[in-house]
């Protein structure tokens, strides 16, 4: 019997969340979700959640324009997936 774990179908949930309509949100969402989401305390996931309801347009001012988004923990977390990258 194969059996898929919680996490491993939040995961799988996320990814879909993660689609978006611009190739560059696709593929930094994917490298983050591949190489630190599991990671990611409680609140900072809720934060991440946020994020994904986010038009496309201003993810995309945020993480390759630089522009700051008013909220603390969003800013934070939008420079924490930005770092990913470039690790």
């Amino acid at each position: 019997m194969n059996t898929v774990s919680e996490p491993d179908i939040e995961v799988a949930r996320l990814r879909w969340q993660c689609r978006r309509g611009m190739l560059e949100l696709d593929l930094l969402f994917e490298h983050f979700i591949d190489t630190r989401y599991v990671d990611l305390d409680e609140k900072t996931k809720a934060v991440f959640y946020e994020l994904l309801t986010f038009a496309d347009q201003d993810l995309f001012e945020y993480f390759f324009n630089n522009r700051q988004h008013p909220d603390k923990d969003v800013a934070d977390v939008i420079d924490y997936i930005r770092r990913t990258v470039t690790d």
